[in-house]
């Protein structure tokens, strides 16, 4: 008898279904390629195969339908800003935002009328990568700090966490 108490003891799991869906939300990100300026550049390589976020279980995808991160990538012009919203208002709930580069943190050097100084005036932002333009490893850590905020929350009661800040 306890040979077969011990084969159920090591195949039964139990859980909480809020668990089971926060799993699966931080093991299946998939950001839209949308790239705005020179960090897109790195943003591309980051998903090319010397960096590989297929394995964090990052795939990009090619509309704001069929993903659940934004990642803005470079410096936003007032112009611009309203598509970006737009966009964002897009994608599916839950959604996330990573705010890329020095340029969509605070507006980077160009501090002028045309430039927006920080893209969460327009979009709430999850996570900042800084940097200028930021290295693909500083991408691959801002989805690891995005994942890592996604294990926090809560799926079925919708705790809101802050923002996080790659360093």
């Amino acid at each position: 008898m306890g040979g077969v108490g011990n084969a159920i003891r090591d195949s039964v799991l139990f859980t909480t279904a809020d668990s089971i869906i926060g799993w699966s939300r931080r093991s299946a990100l998939w950001p839209e390629t949308f790239g705005i300026a020179c960090c897109a550049i790195e943003m591309i390589s980051a998903g090319c195969a010397r960096y590989d976020l297929d394995r964090f279980g990052v795939v990009f995808r090619p509309s704001p339908r069929q993903s659940d991160v934004m990642i803005i990538a470079g410096t936003v012009t007032r112009k611009f800003a309203p598509v970006v919203r737009r966009l964002y208002d897009q994608m599916p709930e839950p959604r996330w935002v990573i705010a890329m580069g020095t340029c969509a943190i605070s507006g980077g050097v160009y501090n002028t009328y045309a430039v927006v100084q920080g893209s969460e005036t327009f979009v709430p932002v999850d996570v900042h990568v800084p940097g200028c333009p930021p290295r693909p490893e500083a991408l691959m850590h801002g989805f690891l700090l995005l994942q890592e905020k996604i294990k926090k929350s809560r799926a079925l009661t919708g705790t809101p966490l802050g923002r996080v800040v790659a360093s």
